[in-house]
């Protein structure tokens, strides 16, 4: 039954592919993010409202959305190898568009293509990543992979924002288009082949299987409903501080707001370490204390008024907390199932979708009328509530003991 039939369970991953994994993954994820530095060079390039200009961050979102929906699951039904190579192939040729688009139409949907195959190509490296590692260093693994994501989402916008400034915006794309040959190249050479483990089944059953996993699987939406919290918890933070820190008495510019940005690098380096844990059978204890963690970063959050390094401190912690209960999730959820890893990413990463969405709106609907202290307070109270969902939750899933290497 299980999809590690051609991976001997003593043998380790080499360490060179799986550090080809995460950088694919932080690579690809971060042509998702590129776009939201340029939004006002765009805005004028295309001789569009700023507002208008958000529409490209709502077709990436859009492009997000449909490829956990239709994209990701057939991981499961292909060749990972043969998959992965085509969406690079598709993905550089939408860069490509994008950078010498001329009509705003075409530009929206290259952002939806870069958005759909962006992300289908980074869920689907960690789900091919898990299933190409042996169980009992899965989650070693995936934190690594995870480790990779992180550092290319949060190093997008500043990448970004100093491309823009040295050589237009338009270059942000076109260059990312030349990385991302390279990487289809590297990928072409070592990429392993991996045939899926499931009976072959029409693509509209695939796509509605993602439903039927989680109806049934009880870690899938535990797992998932802590993410939804937790990527609340993240979008109530970064939505509000852009109001903080461009007001008065900060009045700080959007590269110095990316740079805070950078400050998460260390919490959530910190955290891959939580997939390690999770191989120990530690994956319950691990997403308490990061729960907690999240609630005392809240209070540091909240005395940012008086010294930045309270702000400094409280990225970190809460970042270490978010990405350790993120890593935590998708090693306890690999380990539920196998031959069905794309479908599981692709299910987990809707829940993550839906919280960031929900975050952000109550995030700057409570700062318009409470202020930065009531982001706190909303923050905090959201985490309290993951802490409070995991205790109750405690009884339905056990964590999986796995046997020591």
């Amino acid at each position: 039954m299980h999809s590690d039939q051609h991976h001997p369970s003593h043998a380790t991953t080499p360490r060179g592919l799986v550090a080809l994994f995460a950088c694919a993954s932080g690579l690809s994820v971060a042509n998702v993010y590129y776009a939201q530095p340029l939004l006002d060079q765009v805005a004028a390039d295309f001789a569009i409202n700023p507002g208008a200009a958000g529409g490209m961050i709502t077709a990436t979102q859009i492009g997000s959305v449909l490829a956990l929906l239709l994209v990701v699951p057939l991981g499961d039904q292909l060749n990972r190898r043969s998959l992965m190579l085509a969406q690079t192939g598709a993905l550089i040729a939408a860069l490509f568009c994008l950078g010498i688009s001329r009509s705003p139409a075409i530009m929206l949907l290259a952002m939806l293509a870069v958005g759909l195959l962006g992300t289908a190509m980074t869920q689907g490296l960690i789900a091919f990543a898990a299933t190409a590692s042996a169980p009992q260093e899965r989650g070693r693994v995936v934190g690594t992979v995870q480790g990779g994501v992180v550092i290319g989402l949060l190093l997008s916008r500043l990448v970004a924002g100093v491309i823009c400034d040295l050589a237009g915006w338009r270059w942000v794309y076109l260059g990312s288009a030349l990385v991302m040959t390279v990487l289809a190249l590297i990928l072409c050479k070592v990429l392993p082949t991996q045939r899926p483990s499931v009976a072959p089944m029409a693509y509209h059953r695939l796509v509605l299987s993602m439903f039927v996993l989680l109806r049934n699987d009880r870690v899938l939406q535990v797992r998932g409903m802590l993410a939804l919290f937790v990527f609340a918890v993240l979008g109530i933070f970064w939505s509000a501080l852009v109001f903080l820190l461009t007001q008065a008495p900060y009045e700080f510019t959007h590269t110095t707001i990316g740079t805070f940005g950078l400050v998460g690098v260390v919490g959530a380096l910190a955290a891959s370490r939580a997939g390690v844990w999770a191989d120990k059978g530690l994956g319950q204890r691990t997403t308490g204390v990061s729960l907690g963690l999240l609630i005392l970063a809240w209070i540091a959050l909240w005395l940012t008024p008086w010294s930045m390094l309270w702000l400094v401190i409280g990225i970190v912690i809460l970042d270490l907390g978010a990405q350790a209960v993120h890593v935590t999730n998708q090693s306890m959820i690999f380990h539920a199932r196998s031959g069905s890893h794309s479908r599981a990413v692709g299910c987990y990463m809707l829940f993550y979708a839906i919280g960031s969405g929900l975050g952000a709106l109550a995030s700057t609907a409570v700062y318009a009328t409470c202020g930065w202290t009531g982001v706190c307070m909303l923050g905090a109270g959201v985490s309290l509530a993951a802490l409070g969902f995991w205790a109750v939750t405690l009884a339905y899933v056990s964590a999986p003991v796995l046997p020591a290497g």
